[in-house]
């Protein structure tokens, strides 16, 4: 089941669980928000039409969030005049999630316990690493690479001297 409503000056259409950005609310994140400007509700053959609401029907939701869009860029612009404006706009939102159309409330997420299920067994599988482990690993790994450079660079410093010790003799 599905309905239209008005809020803002807009109009959407939401159903159950649907999440919507609509023009800001003065309510708080986590708030109830109730519609009660519903155009049109039902599917199908129980298709209700207002003229221009539908009475005693409303839409729950809850606040999610609020918050600022997108900056949109106003530039303002005459040729040969010297006249330019620049300026910016963020429009203010509150994002609704619906929770009740017409009475009918949403379907509660079920959590899958099946997955939940298997990792504990999976985890009495392996054998725990203990912190003391997974931290040596990060350690070596970054030492075994700064070996490596300095081997490097000892090599270099020999390659020099070498070269430094060839030029004064030819010289």
């Amino acid at each position: 089941m599905y309905a239209v409503i008005e809020t803002g000056g807009k109009q959407y259409r939401v159903q159950n669980g649907d999440r919507i950005t609509i023009e800001k609310l003065n309510v708080e994140d986590g708030g109830k928000v109730v519609f009660d400007k519903v155009l049109v509700c039902g599917e199908g053959a129980d298709m209700k039409v207002g003229t221009p609401y539908l009475e005693g029907i409303t839409v729950e939701g809850e606040v999610v969030e609020s918050g600022k869009g997108k900056k949109v860029v106003i530039f303002k612009y005459k040729a040969k005049k010297d006249y330019r404006k620049k300026q910016g706009h963020r429009q203010p939102y509150t994002l609704v999630e619906i929770t009740s159309v017409a009475g009918e409330k949403a379907p509660v997420k079920k959590e899958e316990p099946a997955e939940e299920a298997e990792a504990p067994e999976e985890k009495a599988e392996k054998p725990e690493e203990t912190v003391e482990e997974k931290v040596e690993e990060k350690v070596e790994e970054p030492v075994e690479e700064a070996e490596e450079v300095e081997e490097a660079a000892e090599e270099a410093e020999e390659a020099v001297e070498e070269t430094e010790e060839a030029a004064s003799e030819e010289e």
